[in-house]
């Protein structure tokens, strides 16, 4: 998988949220996004995944143009936002369950099993996600975005 990021800009009103920003990623690369609070992190991140547009520039996610073809871009990310988007009146299983059919996955009660092994949610995955603690909403978070198998 690559990520490539090219002359992105995006603009709310008059201000500028992310100024021209370029780069590439490639697959296996750990990044990180520092900065002071509203130097356009989060913003940059919908844009590569889709759920924001820029005004200028392109962002190619595998090959595929985000902003021409978003859905099959989407199939190749995994992506957990800071807000973290469960439904606290479903059970853990429940849940995983409701995404695995979002993603049209046709070998879920495996795939759902596995995922909750990996991310260590075993001993929660009987509980609604509202009981859970921060860290365990992460970790349904975090399953919810791999289930797919993203690149």
């Amino acid at each position: 998988m690559s990520i490539e990021v090219t002359q992105l800009t995006r603009m709310y009103g008059e201000q500028k949220a992310v100024d021209d920003i370029s780069f590439k990623l490639n697959r296996g690369e750990i990044v990180g996004f520092l900065g002071p609070n509203g130097a356009g992190k989060s913003t940059t991140m919908k844009m590569i995944t889709g759920y924001l547009q820029p005004n200028q520039g392109s962002t190619v996610v595998c090959g595929i143009n985000v902003q021409t073809d978003p859905l099959s871009a989407k199939r190749k990310i995994g992506y957990l936002p800071e807000a973290n988007p469960l439904y606290y009146d479903m059970y853990v299983q429940e849940y995983l369950d409701f995404v695995a059919d979002v993603h049209g996955i046709s070998n879920k009660k495996q795939k759902i099993s596995s995922i909750i092994d990996t991310v260590g949610l075993t001993p929660e995955k009987r509980k609604k996600t509202g009981q859970l603690s921060k860290g365990y909403k992460q970790r349904v978070g975090l399953a919810a975005a791999l289930l797919h198998d993203p690149e």
